[in-house]
């Protein structure tokens, strides 16, 4: 059996009350948790901070890059997920000063720990917002005070990856925003609704779990419409060209340094894993342009 594809599915119930996002982002998932060799609880909170990141990007901003960031309590590492309007995404797990590695160790969320979500604008500046991570929410508890506080959009989120023996199960999530029309009926029908899915690892956990799956279940006897979906994937954005940007960004006495020392420069990316040897003459090409 052909396993369904990473997917968001956005859609809108017809009277009007509530915008419903919801994802499968199983694939997309494994490839991040599988460059930064992550295990048990550091690769499933990666796995929910990823999908979460890709349905605050298609709530608030789908035509924009949005980046997530969770800073562990009392500084005990960080998670980062960046997803991009091309549909996809990347994830990078910092274990902080002291951590011997990432099957070893992991990022603590809990009391404490910050999101912070950014988001690039059309003129280069940055939208951001930082929040606490609630004591007992984990990261959907953190989304949603994001939303509320930075935002100050009224959402329902639940994100959850499953892990099991053999890596990533299934991953996925949805959104559920207060439109402006919702009355008191139709809230307190969603409402219950959603008490169904407090536990969103059972229904990722059924067989053929899929973005649609998701929605029809989530929206079961509210009529509603579905707008349209957008394929997801892991990838990274990282190249030659961006790296010798980098460079080129550091002061030129340092360029120099580095030509003088007549070593070819091996850089490393962190999200992908890829490797770039940049050369002397490279680097003594920037020299020529600055």
């Amino acid at each position: 059996m052909l396993r369904p594809s990473d997917s968001v599915v956005r859609a809108i119930t017809m009277d009007g009350a509530f915008r419903v996002i919801t994802a499968l982002t199983t694939e997309t998932v494994r490839g991040a948790i599988a460059v930064q060799t992550a295990t048990g609880a550091t690769a499933q909170r990666l796995g929910e901070l990823i999908t979460g990141a890709i349905l605050v990007r298609e709530a608030m901003a789908p035509n924009l890059r949005v980046q997530a960031i969770v800073k562990g309590a009392a500084g005990h590492g960080s998670l980062v997920a960046d997803s991009h309007p091309d549909g996809t995404s990347r994830g990078l797990v910092n274990l902080g000063k002291g951590a011997a590695n990432a099957k070893k160790s992991a990022v603590e969320i809990g009391a404490g720990s910050l999101l912070q979500v950014m988001r690039t604008l059309p003129n280069g500046m940055l939208h951001q917002g930082v929040v606490e991570v609630p004591a007992e929410g984990g990261i959907s508890g953190g989304l949603m005070a994001y939303m509320q506080e930075s935002e100050q959009v009224v959402s329902m989120i639940a994100v959850a990856t499953l892990i099991g023996e053999d890596g990533v199960g299934t991953s996925g999530g949805y959104l559920v925003q207060l439109l402006p029309e919702v009355e008191r009926g139709p809230l307190m029908v969603m409402t219950e609704r959603l008490k169904d899915f407090e536990r969103l690892d059972d229904v990722l956990a059924q067989e053929g779990a899929s973005a649609d799956v998701l929605l029809e279940e989530l929206l079961h006897g509210m009529p509603f419409s579905r707008l349209d979906d957008s394929p997801l994937s892991f990838s990274c954005r990282c190249s030659e060209l961006r790296v010798m940007t980098t460079l080129a960004s550091l002061p030129r006495s340092d360029i120099e340094e580095m030509v003088e020392d007549g070593k070819v420069l091996d850089i490393r990316c962190d999200y992908c894993g890829k490797d770039y040897q940049v050369s002397p003459s490279q680097l003594r090409s920037l020299l020529m342009t600055s």
